[in-house]
């Protein structure tokens, strides 16, 4: 089949860099790999993979927490930070981004 259309468009630097690794180890062009994702919604009438929120574990549910458990949580929060338990959020949130 003959390849006419463009498609233009933005996406995260990061993950195209990344994506872009992945599909060099196995040898396949990114033209072609979204080539292929666009005829699995077409074959399919779907997108080809599941798409939904991450769940949360258990033991962090608050919807699954008794009363006293949420209160429990919240005072091991309390006493960390009173006892300097603590880490710099920014930091933390800039070294996942580095590794993901």
């Amino acid at each position: 089949m003959e390849k006419t259309a463009t498609l233009n468009l933005r996406v995260n630097p990061k993950v195209k860099e990344r994506a872009e690794a992945v599909l060099s180890r196995l040898g396949v062009p990114m033209s072609t790999a979204i080539d292929m994702y666009l005829n699995q919604i077409s074959l399919t009438g779907s997108i080809p993979f599941s798409i939904s929120l991450p769940k949360a574990p258990d033991t962090i549910n608050v919807d699954l927490m008794t009363e006293d458990e949420l209160h429990a949580k919240l005072q091991k929060g309390y006493d960390d930070i009173e006892a300097g338990r603590v880490q710099n959020a920014e930091k933390v949130f800039a070294e996942f981004r580095k590794k993901h």
